[in-house]
């Protein structure tokens, strides 16, 4: 193997946001492929140990950038971007990735991915534009100063589980970098189709219009609207994170990130956090709230916001609230509110 390569600093020092830890895993994955442990990058990467194992809930913006190049360059793959970004699959987008999957048509998967995308990572946005039969999508990096192995990975992550979603091969498109070429093109010409350029003025890929109205085979749209109103919670939960700090901020993004998922014990906020239990509890206690009183508050808050929406359910509202029976939010709502959520919704005339 070769000797660990130092951590190059390119990261725009500007941007400081996350990404999840299911994003990460195809690196993870991509890396060990060519016999890179986590250890190893981590070393490489100037993280400390465990950073990467067991997966984290997230990691920063910044030292996803760093790993793609040192996994580069432990795994002395000069394509390493393009095999992370074949490695993406459903989970990899998080809860954005299920709503892809209850779209109707790849327009409305567009759309959602430029309204969802920050839920799996923080490293670009997304913009889709159409002009006569030709329709753009544009992703602007949030690291404009990293190697092209980010840019890499987006686009084919974009393509390999755009091809998933349409189960099929979707047709060759044309695909601009704005990085450099490579001496070796072949990796791009495989994965794209021939119509590969670079040294343009931004990442683009151009394509007939026509494709956006293509329909997504299996979609579940009875599903969008309840995993469209989680994901807007966490992307509240997360802008308002990042807007106020704090820990009653933080822990309050944690809980609705997990609340579905029953893993809204102190114990798995606290390794989330990357804090030890008595160092969490000791901090809330400080700021003038304790676990279970901040727990009980965000789900009054989200079942206020939730029973608003007719769309959704009282099963559906107990489900987004991490309850495992209606019966048990039907009794903690009478607690919060004094009646039952199917009489306070009458009472709001929804």
């Amino acid at each position: 193997m070769p000797t660990p390569p130092s951590a190059p600093a390119f990261a725009d020092s500007r941007s400081c946001g996350l990404v999840a830890g299911t994003y990460l895993q195809p690196l993870i994955e991509a890396a060990a492929a060519r016999g890179v442990s986590e250890r190893a990058l981590e070393q490489a990467a100037g993280l400390p140990a465990g950073a990467l194992s067991p997966l984290p809930e997230s990691l920063a913006a910044s030292d996803y950038v760093r790993l793609l190049d040192v996994g580069a360059q432990l795994a002395n793959d000069p394509q390493f971007g393009l095999h992370v970004g074949e490695r993406v699959k459903l989970g990899t987008y998080n809860v954005y990735g299920l709503i892809l999957l209850s779209c109707r048509d790849f327009g409305q998967a567009l759309q959602q991915t430029m309204r969802y995308e920050a839920l799996a990572h923080d490293l670009g946005r997304s913009e889709i534009s159409i002009e006569g039969n030709i329709a753009e999508y544009r992703w602007h990096s949030a690291f404009p100063r990293a190697s092209r192995h980010l840019a890499d990975s987006v686009f084919t992550g974009i393509r390999v589980f755009g091809n998933w979603l349409a189960g099929q091969a979707l047709p060759p498109v044309h695909v601009s970098f704005a990085h450099e070429a490579p001496p070796d093109r072949s990796e791009y010409l495989r994965i794209f189709g021939p119509d590969v350029h670079f040294g343009a003025p931004a990442h683009v890929a151009r394509f007939d219009a026509a494709l956006l109205s293509w329909p997504v085979p299996n979609a579940d749209v009875g599903l969008y609207p309840v995993l469209q109103q989680h994901a807007e919670r966490l992307l509240k939960e997360k802008q308002r994170a990042q807007r106020e700090g704090g820990i009653v901020a933080q822990v309050r993004a944690a809980i609705v990130s997990n609340l579905e998922q029953d893993r809204v014990r102190l114990p798995l906020i606290a390794q989330e956090l990357h804090i030890t239990p008595r160092t969490l509890q000791r901090k809330l206690n400080d700021a003038g709230i304790g676990f279970q009183q901040l727990l009980d508050a965000t789900r009054h808050e989200l079942a206020l916001e939730y029973l608003k929406q007719k769309n959704l359910s009282i099963a559906e509202i107990a489900f987004l609230l991490g309850y495992q029976e209606q019966s048990s939010f039907n009794h903690a709502f009478k607690d919060w509110t004094g009646m039952n959520p199917g009489a306070f919704r009458d009472q709001l005339g929804n």
